[in-house]
């Protein structure tokens, strides 16, 4: 029997028991009252539907994707033996009682007083439904006297078999599932007639604590209040010894609903777009999925661990995308695992503070600009309108002075990344954005420059793709093809690939991020940035409040942040390179070796020059220090240095 443990009675053993009889006694005298709420229509149970199915690149089970709409089953499509189950340990007198189980009252009472607490109730199932659908679970003693008046008023109202037929399809079972027809999809993708006897117990044991009992939870509880349920029907003589032994042998759902949930629910989303509600809702597909289930799991191992490291309240998100195709490779949207939580990974917008400001560069680069253009961060100031001054800072107030455009991207200059954006319009770097795949606001301006403007970790990680490969970018990608219910395909969902960059342009900004993570703010990485052709850049918004890196080798882009979902400062030091990077080499280290790695190709629309580095002109031999710099075809400097050696320049050698 379900017991109900009520508030601790204040003047000795009896009060509780003695003031419950007489609550009975008051329910009985209001018997002919009306419940003030009805319950809720459903549609009835149609035949055929099941879910969709989905599979990882390999063909490894993902998990399913069950029809999301609450349908009502009747009593007579719910197997016998499921009603005998349920009954047995829920409410073995139903068919006796009036709504009260007064041998279950005097029951508990004696337990009450034995204990010096209230701690059962004996509720049948018209109270538990009456409880789960009008009523608050507070265990207090007024609800439970107006529980047992609304469970005399529907004994009344309704027939035995019109109240368990409510029961089977308003009661919970676990992990979002209302009412048997969601349970029987959720844990073993079935209409309630189909359940076998075994699942049956299984869903039987489940109202007492769906949270702990129900089909997908620890396999030692949910074999446990097996046990227990399979031990009252032979006490009540509805099995035998022997069948109970038999039907010991069903433990836990062993195809949980699935890995990677966020994932799942992000195929849900485009397979709803692409082919309408009712197609998902009848289910019966097979979806071949992007996934690579075994950079999944690392990616939310790496995750959660890489989160615990940091502070307690601290979420994150992970994506990996195969620049090539924009498969979306891996991808993690709770670091804690939780399946019915906000997806960090698709869905939740923030701002991405200093990661907006390769795609800065590169559009500077498109329109002119070199590596090596010196450009000052004095301060400036802009009109921000209604008498209003907006002077953006760089990180911690620090000055550089003068810097090449590769130092200041290095160093996630702020005041520098202002000009440039100024230099190149802020409505053609919006149009530029877009292109590159994400949608920004022109309206906010040259804010723009410092990430003001928020975005999903998916659209920030697809628009790095043309970094990676040459200007190509890939539209992310989760679904490869579908299959019918035959077995049949159905539809194939090949790459969608838009050449959104020039070559030049590409390989020069990923040379200039290189250095991010050897001398700028992801030096942290500079041994794994020795060991493998990489780049990235970090980012950190205002307060401390999100953290991020997207980094990139020319086979892998990965991007991850870290905050809280309630944004707030995670305090000084919470920035992309101390907090983000760290989990990006982790996750990095265990991966890359599972793709030929390669050093981005070099267009032929790209020259290198040696250049003197305190002026960035072209280097003579008597110039102290010099590097080599990229640039596109037609930009490289065709002047020498004037402070170092003859005033009269040797000729330029203009091939490549």
């Amino acid at each position: 029997m379900t017991s109900i443990h009520l508030k601790q009675p204040r003047r000795g053993p009896w009060r509780g028991p003695v003031l419950l009889v007489l609550g009975m006694v008051q329910g009985l005298a209001a018997w002919g009252q009306q419940p003030q709420s009805t319950f809720a229509t459903c549609p009835p149970l149609p035949t055929g539907v099941t879910s969709v199915t989905v599979l990882d690149s390999q063909g490894r089970y993902v998990g399913r994707i069950p029809p999301q709409n609450r349908y009502w089953v009747p009593l007579d499509r719910i197997p016998g033996f499921l009603q005998q189950a349920l009954l047995a340990v829920e409410d073995a007198r139903f068919y006796e009682h009036g709504g009260l189980d007064y041998r279950s009252i005097a029951r508990a009472a004696v337990k009450d007083v034995l204990k010096g607490r209230m701690a059962e109730g004996g509720s049948t199932i018209t109270q538990q439904l009456i409880k789960n659908k009008f009523l608050t679970s507070a265990r207090t003693l007024d609800r439970k006297l107006e529980e047992a008046r609304l469970a005399l008023d529907f004994e009344k109202r309704f027939t035995k078999q019109q109240i368990l037929e409510m029961y089977f399809n308003e009661i919970y079972f676990g992990n979002g599932a209302q009412g048997l027809v969601q349970a029987a999809r959720l844990y073993f993708d079935k209409s309630p007639e189909e359940l076998t006897e075994g699942e049956c117990i299984l869903l039987a044991g489940v109202p007492k604590n769906p949270g702990r009992y129900n089909p997908f939870g620890k396999p030692v509880q949910v074999a446990g209040r097996r046990d227990v349920v399979l031990k009252r029907m032979e006490d009540l003589h509805l099995i035998s010894p022997e069948r109970r032994l038999a039907l010991q042998t069903h433990g836990a759902a062993t195809r949980p609903l699935g890995q990677a949930p966020q994932y799942l629910a992000q195929i849900r989303a485009q397979l709803i777009a692409r082919l309408g509600t009712d197609a998902v809702e009848q289910g019966g597909l097979e979806v071949i999925a992007a996934l690579d289930l075994d950079l999944q799991h690392v990616a939310e191992r790496t995750l959660r661990e890489g989160v615990k490291r940091l502070a307690p309240g601290l979420q994150g998100a992970l994506v990996c995308l195969d620049p090539a195709t924009g498969d979306v490779l891996a991808a993690v949207g709770d670091a804690n695992g939780v399946q019915n939580g906000i997806n960090r990974a698709f869905i939740s917008r923030r701002q991405p503070g200093s990661a907006i400001k390769p795609l800065i560069y590169a559009a500077a680069l498109e329109k002119g600009l070199t590596a090596a253009s010196r450009w000052s961060d004095d301060p400036v100031a802009y009109d921000a309108g209604k008498g209003q001054v907006w002077k953006p800072q760089n990180y911690s107030h620090e000055q550089f002075g003068e810097l090449s455009l590769r130092q200041a991207l290095a160093h996630s200059d702020n005041i520098i990344t202002v000009k440039v954006l100024e230099a190149v319009g802020v409505p053609a770097f919006v149009a530029f954005a877009g292109r590159m795949g994400l949608s920004l606001h022109a309206q906010n301006g040259l804010s723009l420059a410092l990430g003001t403007d928020e975005v999903t970790l998916k659209d920030l990680v697809q628009a790095y793709t043309p970094l990676a490969t040459g200007g190509m970018k890939a539209e992310a990608r989760t679904i490869l093809r579908i299959y019918d219910r035959r077995r049949q395909t159905w539809l194939d969902n090949p790459p969608v690939l838009s050449q959104v960059l020039s070559p030049a342009a590409s390989f020069v900004t990923t040379q200039m991020l290189k250095d991010v993570l050897t001398y700028g703010t992801a030096k942290s990485l500079r041994e794994f940035s020795r060991a493998h052709p990489c780049a990235g850049k970090t980012g950190t918004t205002d307060n401390y409040v999100d953290a991020w890196f997207v980094g990139y080798t020319s086979n892998l882009v990965t991007g991850i942040w870290i905050g809280h979902d309630q944004p707030r400062s995670g305090g000084k030091g919470f920035t992309g390179g101390a907090v983000a990077a760290p989990i990006w080499e982790r996750f990095m280290n265990k991966v890359v070796t599972s793709r030929p790695e390669v050093e981005f190709p070099r267009p032929e629309t790209v020259v290198t020059r040696s250049l003197d580095s305190t002026t960035g002109l072209l280097a003579r031999e008597e110039c102290p220090q010099k590097q080599d710099e990229w640039f596109i075809a037609g930009t490289e400097p065709l002047t020498f240095c004037t402070v170092h050696g003859a005033v009269t320049p040797p000729p330029v050698d203009a091939t490549p």
